[in-house]
């Protein structure tokens, strides 16, 4: 009986060696496990950038198309297209595309020992209506800011978005500044400002309106840039601890997000649509479109997938980095926006100048700043790892 006790208690003794020192097999399998996370969340990050940068070159190209193909001056009309809530609708209402890539995209196993009680399942429900309200907030006053003002002034203004970001980050998300973040975010700023596209919906000088109107982009800014952070706070805080979800970060919470809070934003446009009788205009837009009611339907319907693909970089880059650097890619876009806009148009004193280039050459230091964070922060859980694999050698 006591040599039974007592190998029970060097059994015991060894299992408890073992946890607390794992073989070397077993780290060798954890850091491979890491460099495999550390690839994958790499190639998230890339594709997330790619439809941030691509939903923002069509929108640009097909805006354009659009006012290039509206003949309002023919009609003795104020050449801007003042259908503010019909652009804040085709913004959002193309998430039903998305509803098939939730399903076909895998969900993590249900983790059995997060808690999904009622109550987180209301505070998801009021966080993507409050997040609706917003996005409809900055989708339509956005419009009004391009209605009365200059496109130039418009872009200034839209510009401090990202300072509105850094804000109620700290704030809201704790986040944390590094030195090459600051630098990334000063040359961003600047790229943005020197490093615009032309856009052919701008108004004449006559109808310019520098008044409450034109200012409402700033409360536009902040509306978006909150709804970055919110968004950003319902990953970390809300989604993640789902049972769906087990405390994992995976593409098909982007997917929700958008379909919940574009279900949301599209029902108050729609709202505001018919409410202001924007919806009489649309039968003469479409006549007055130079080649046809057929172009007119379909550069629309261009457009709202192109704001889909670019809404679902930008929250993808929420997902896996933060609010800050989503904001930080879709103003480094810009000058990007110009070159296309060079190539695809002839506007009139229109070309990519030195400023541009300048601007241009900025996004890529900017980016590259806001890259090496990241890449200090990976290597940093890479040695980590190593030194909890040198206090098991010794």
């Amino acid at each position: 009986m006591e040599m039974t006790e007592a190998s029970k208690q060097t059994t015991t003794h060894e299992e408890s060696e073992h946890v607390q020192n794992p073989e070397p097999n077993q780290i060798l399998s954890q850091r491979r496990l890491l460099q495999l996370n550390q690839k994958k969340w790499w190639i998230a990050v890339a594709l997330c950038m790619f439809l941030v940068l691509l939903g923002d070159s069509l929108v640009i190209l097909l805006l354009n198309f659009f006012y290039v193909q509206d003949r309002r001056e023919d009609y003795n009309q104020d050449l801007q297209y003042k259908g503010t809530w019909m652009q804040a609708l085709i913004q959002n209402a193309a998430f039903p595309i998305l509803i098939p890539l939730f399903f076909i995209f895998p969900s993590p196993k249900p983790n059995q020992e997060t808690n999904n009680h009622p109550f987180l399942s209301f505070r998801l429900i009021v966080l993507y209506f409050a997040l609706g309200v917003l996005v409809a907030a900055h989708s339509k006053l956005y419009a009004l800011g391009k209605l009365y003002s200059s496109y130039d002034f418009f872009m200034l203004i839209s510009g401090s978005q990202l300072i509105f970001t850094l804000i109620f980050t700290a704030i809201i998300n704790r986040f944390k500044f590094t030195r090459w973040i600051i630098i990334s975010i000063i040359l961003t700023l600047v790229s943005y400002a020197f490093g615009g596209p032309v856009f052919a919906g701008e108004p004449d000088e006559s109808e310019y309106f520098y008044g409450i109107q034109a200012w409402l982009t700033f409360a536009a800014s902040v509306a978006f840039a909150l709804s970055l952070c919110l968004v950003q706070l319902g990953f970390e805080k809300l989604l993640v601890k789902t049972k769906r979800y087990g405390n994992k970060k995976v593409f098909r919470m982007v997917l929700e997000m958008q379909i919940c809070v574009s279900f949301v934003a599209s029902i108050i446009c729609l709202v505001g649509l018919f409410a202001s009788g924007e919806y009489k205009e649309l039968k003469g837009d479409s006549k007055r479109f130079k080649k046809g009611e057929a172009y007119y339907t379909l550069s629309l319907v261009g457009l709202a997938l192109s704001w889909q693909v670019w809404a679902v970089g930008l929250i993808g880059l929420v997902l896996y980095v933060s609010g800050v650097f989503g904001d930080v890619v879709h103003m480094c876009a810009s000058p990007l926006m110009a070159f296309i806009v060079v190539l695809a148009f002839d506007f009139m004193d229109d070309e990519f100048s030195w400023p541009r280039l300048g601007a241009l050459i900025g996004t890529v230091l900017a980016l590259g700043s806001y890259f090496y964070t990241l890449h200090k922060r990976n290597k940093k859980k890479m040695v980590e790892l190593n030194q909890s694999e040198n206090d098991v050698e010794v």
